[in-house]
């Protein structure tokens, strides 16, 4: 899918350096969109993308460190967007946490802690929040725009461990909701992408990853997990004039799962 429309706009995205981010950044590159991307801790490999952006897409990237657990820090973060970017066209809310931050929270309902929990729901509730609003403040200069969170099915059928996760996942998309509601008037769409289990270095920490690996493919009428790219063309079609009057709405991309 070429969008030529969408050449020379810009992309701001949360987690742009591995799975289904770094699916993105590229999906949109291809499409000459210039980026901003964020990443959490490893500088190097972000260095790695801007550099292979510009040298093989002919567009400007830049990266940018960020801690999903501050969002208030997205102001600032914007601000140096707008040193380095002319516009903000698209913002796509999909970094997630891991590890200890998430103890407590991505366990069983018995166990989980509030720690976890609200770091689960600072991450993708609070950060969805603050990042779009200070995009919809760049969008409103530009005649409008897309903003996209990314969900999971995890809100819809019960995954082990997942209670925290989950619950999260569906009040984000509560709130975009709100969001699509209140940011029409300015021509800017708010939607969701929502995917099955995709294979990502994500999924793979999970305590069950094979089982989930192998009840996927079987619950999938394509029998087969699904991939970042997947998920990276469902963002781009939703943010392309293809999709002008979609907003509010939550694309489920789970490769047929949520049915069976």
């Amino acid at each position: 899918m070429i969008c030529k429309e969408m050449k020379g706009k810009t992309l701001v995205i949360s987690g742009g350096t591995r799975g289904i981010g770094r699916a993105i950044v590229y999906e949109f590159a291809k499409n000459g969109v210039n980026i901003a991307f964020t990443y959490n801790s490893n500088e190097e490999l972000a260095k790695e993308i801007v550099e292979d952006l510009e040298k093989n897409f002919t567009i400007k990237a830049k990266a940018y460190p960020l801690d999903i657990l501050e969002p208030d820090d997205y102001k600032e973060l914007f601000k140096k967007i707008d040193k380095d970017f002319d516009r903000v066209d698209f913002f796509i809310s999909n970094a997630i946490i891991s590890g200890r931050a998430v103890a407590g929270g991505y366990t069983k309902f018995m166990k989980l802690r509030p720690r976890g929990i609200n770091n689960i729901f600072t991450a993708t509730v609070n950060a969805f929040v603050v990042g779009s609003q200070e995009a919809a403040k760049r969008m409103k200069k530009v005649g409008g725009g897309s903003i996209i969170s990314i969900s999971s099915t995890g809100n819809l059928k019960y995954i082990e461990y997942y209670s925290g996760h989950g619950t999260a996942k569906a009040a984000v998309e509560a709130m975009a909701r709100y969001a699509a509601v209140e940011l029409g008037e300015f021509n800017i769409r708010v939607n969701v992408v929502s995917g099955g289990p995709i294979e990502t270095d994500a999924l793979r920490a999970f305590k069950n990853y094979e089982e989930v690996k192998e009840k996927t493919a079987k619950l999938s009428p394509l029998n087969r997990m699904g991939k970042p790219e997947d998920l990276a063309g469902a963002c781009l079609f939703i943010c392309s004039d293809k999709a002008s009057w979609m907003t509010g709405h939550t694309l489920l991309v789970d490769g047929g799962t949520t049915f069976k």
